[in-house]
């Protein structure tokens, strides 16, 4: 048995030529890995004495050889590609452990020129890659160190690689060929020779994601779906996230947990968040998962049945047995104390996912994770690719346009509400108090639609909107949006600004004595 080893990327690779060894296989490798196999005293060919041939062109070419190629591709069973090898002298390869020149590392590094990113572009990996990848029934094909310790345990207890293995190496031989490819396109795409720049969004974009599961169906019964994750997921994201219990995730708790955990991570404060249908129904600030909890139920008990809540904290004893009371399809924290994890054993079906979450920003002015960098939305055959709505709006944002100024906890609350309003459906119009939503009217053609049904929600839940602040994903086109939330029992608003007739709203606002600041950014979301 033979093994040609040609690897970047060096973790592991002694063990497994030592392994390999001492299991009589031979071994063969390219220039900087032999000598490295060489130097702990294993046997190695050089891959130029078994070509005949040197390496050149600064080792751009030395495995681009019918000696390399036709030992990966000639088949077992084929007698024809049997007598060819013997009649050109090319011995077989029965295994091959190859990873690529680092280019992905190297396009994300600061400073990195175009000719750096050229240099890594590796040509013979992956040709080999692919040879042996297409001949796997004969040839097993190693991408990734992961994959060593397989490999080992197979050829120690049989004496080669299954069937099953080798195929699915080689999958994973033309995934890793393809994300390569996609790299290197995405970075091509991007750059503008004339003057050295990268353009946000290249000319071909190429989407890389990982199935993580089957599902049952999607949004509804009749459509098949299934969940996928990002090559390179971000951190605390929902895909990280591990099912501590219940029923399998839908197509529809999936999105909706989605929406919940990324409202819920944009609060420094210890926060929950109750999903129904993509629109947080209750949303709240507390001292710990127990008061941040029961604040976000209060505003809208209804909606909150059968929902996803989303709590940035620790989920104890207290906060479990409150929350048990409940019909809840997800629940989801970044840690739960083994108490609270025996009361929801009794719910058997509830969802309860764990997703860790870093600590503060140095000031505390952020839970330090990854977001998307951008938003994808299907349309007909095609795609609408826009960078992700990931502004944060600071206090000293905020500008003051009438004549009665916000108070400091008036300030407090605004920001808390526009934190919220991001992650309503527009138009959105939400109502809080004391660091807790009191009214969301969500997804209507129509702002005054959704003020108004913010209003009947609170009356439903039998909270009161007076002296509440509003916050308003887009601006007031008339004065008639304002005269609403007035009217409800706003005395302070936060919008965008940027109407033709902002001086209208602004005098009406006068004209109620209420305060009203602009945030000078919309948040649609459609």
């Amino acid at each position: 048995m033979k093994a040609l080893i040609s690897v970047s990327d060096k973790t592991g690779i002694l063990d497994l030529a030592k392994a390999l060894h001492n299991l009589k296989v031979e071994l063969v490798s390219t220039g900087g890995t032999a000598k490295l196999l060489a130097e702990q005293g294993l046997p190695v060919t050089e891959v130029a004495q078994l070509t005949e041939f040197p390496e050149m062109l600064d080792g751009r070419v030395k495995t681009l050889h019918p000696k390399v190629h036709g030992g990966l591709l000639a088949r077992r069973d084929v007698p024809e590609h049997m007598a060819a090898l013997k009649e050109h002298g090319i011995q077989t390869i029965d295994l091959l452990i190859v990873n690529l020149y680092p280019f992905e590392a190297t396009v994300a590094k600061p400073g990195c020129t175009l000719e750096d990113a050229i240099e890594n572009i590796d040509i013979g990996g992956p040709a080999m890659v692919r040879s042996a990848a297409k001949n796997w029934k004969d040839v097993a094909v190693l991408t990734d160190a992961s994959q060593y310790a397989t490999v080992i345990a197979e050829l120690t207890a049989h004496g080669q690689v299954s069937e099953k293995t080798r195929f699915a190496l080689s999958v994973a031989a033309f995934n890793r060929i393809s994300n390569y490819d996609a790299a290197i396109s995405d970075y091509l795409s991007s750059y503008n020779l004339e003057d050295g720049t990268r353009t946000e969004f290249p000319a071909q974009s190429n989407g890389r994601f990982v199935k993580l599961q089957d599902l049952r169906y999607g949004e509804n019964p009749h459509q098949t779906a299934a969940f996928y994750r990002d090559l390179h997921p971000a951190p605390g994201s929902l895909v990280t996230a591990v099912q501590l219990q219940g029923k399998e995730l839908s197509y529809n708790n999936i999105a909706d947990a989605d929406a919940a955990w990324e409202c819920v991570k944009s609060f420094n404060e210890s926060a929950c968040v109750i999903v129904k249908h993509a629109n947080p129904c209750g949303v709240a600030l507390g001292a710990n998962a127990l008061e941040s909890y029961s604040k976000a139920f209060q505003t809208d008990p209804t909606s909150a049945f059968g929902g996803i809540i989303a709590l940035n904290r620790i989920v104890d004893a207290a906060a479990a047995q409150q929350i048990s009371k409940q019909f809840v399809e997800v629940l989801m924290a970044p840690s739960y104390s083994p108490e609270a994890l025996e009361i929801f054993k009794a719910k058997a079906n509830v969802r309860v996912l764990q997703i860790s979450l870093s600590e503060l920003k140095a000031g505390g002015t952020a839970f330090e994770q990854g977001r998307n960098a951008q938003d994808i939305k299907r349309v007909g055959s095609g795609l609408l690719i826009q960078s992700a709505d990931n502004h944060e709006l600071q206090l000293a944002d905020l500008k003051v346009v009438t004549k009665v100024q916000p108070t400091p906890a008036q300030l407090q609350d605004l920001l808390f509400a526009w934190k919220v309003a991001k992650y309503v459906k527009s138009n959105a119009i939400v109502f809080c108090a004391n660091g807790m939503t009191m009214g969301v009217g969500a997804g209507q053609m129509s702002r005054l639609d959704s003020a108004r049904i913010a209003s009947i929600k609170a009356g439903h839940a039998g909270l009161s909107l007076q002296n509440t602040v509003v916050a308003s994903d887009a601006f007031f086109p008339f004065r008639d949006g304002l005269d609403v939330v007035v009217e409800a029992g706003a005395n302070c608003v936060i919008q965008p600004g940027g109407s033709m007739r902002d001086p209208e709203v602004i005098a009406a606002a006068d004209e109620r004595g209420v305060a009203m600041v602009f945030s000078g950014v919309r948040h649609f979301r459609h």
